[in-house]
């Protein structure tokens, strides 16, 4: 195996304050792809001024996780890629090891780092092997393209959320496999991908996808009836919310709670998953 054999795939969303640092910790013998989800020439102009393995192919649109990155996916040409987070970094010898590990197993679908999150240490004990189990963050990804021909990749229907846990359901039921291995070390910071200007408003849309989503996912497993025997806690919930911080008059948390109800609503009216932050 060679450097040739992978392609970094990163999607980006308004992640100038992030993505720098996530670069600088791969060697520039890997091929990047960057999948910016807007019209930002500057952005990419001056990321692969700065860059020169990296390649930034800019959507026009804000197409989300799931289809930015399988945008990026369908221009890799390499026996691997790698889906990664700009709000990550890499250890010195992260992709090293991802190497070594594919060598290792027979046959894999995807490889996942250590979860360099607070707490996940405690989910797994120690072990020096790749173990095999049923889903993985999608944050990093480590994917052998071969296994995935016959399913594709991710659903287009997620914009956000679910969307790792959907792909490795789909997986498993055709009986390829997943690895964790903990001698691979990813940092990741999480919900911080973009920059901070625009908080409040990814706040709002990660509210409203993520209730989108998980009624769409409970949907497509359980359908409509369970998913929504599953999620009328929740919907009840955000209505009782959106009511009491109306009456406080807390214009924020009424926003927040009023997009849980409006992901929600909308996934059970089987509306696409519409909603986009509001920036410029």
């Amino acid at each position: 195996m060679s450097k040739s054999d992978l392609t970094i795939v990163i999607n980006t969303f308004n992640s100038d304050e992030k993505i720098y640092s996530c670069l600088d910790t791969i060697h520039s013998d890997y091929k990047i792809l960057i999948i910016e989800n807007s019209n930002n020439l500057q952005f990419k102009e001056l990321i692969e001024k700065r860059y020169p393995n990296v390649t930034c192919e800019l959507t026009g649109d804000n197409l989300g996780y799931a289809k930015g990155n399988n945008l990026g996916l369908s221009k890799v040409n390499s026996k691997f890629a790698l889906i990664l987070n700009p709000d990550t970094s890499l250890d010195g010898d992260a992709l090293n090891n991802f190497f070594v590990t594919a060598q290792k197993l027979e046959e894999f679908a995807i490889i996942a780092p250590a979860v360099q999150e607070k707490g996940d240490d405690k989910k797994f004990k120690y072990n020096k092997d790749p173990i095999e189990i049923e889903n993985v963050k999608g944050f990093a990804m480590f994917l052998n393209i071969d296994q995935f021909k016959d399913i594709g990749f991710f659903d287009d229907n997620f914009f956000i959320y679910f969307e790792e846990i959907d792909l490795c359901r789909r997986l498993r039921k055709m009986k390829k496999k997943i690895y964790l291995d903990q001698t691979i070390k990813i940092n990741h910071i999480g919900g911080s991908s973009h920059n901070q200007l625009i908080n409040f408003e990814m706040e709002l849309s990660r509210n409203w996808h993520w209730m989108w989503s998980t009624f769409y996912y409970h949907k497509k497993y359980y359908g409509f009836f369970i998913a929504l025997l599953m999620v009328s806690r929740k919907f009840l919930s955000a209505l009782i919310k959106v009511i009491f911080y109306s009456i406080l008059f807390d214009q924020n948390k009424k926003k927040i709670y009023f997009q849980r109800l409006s992901g929600l609503f909308n996934s059970i009216m089987g509306k696409k998953s519409w909603y986009r932050p509001k920036v410029s």
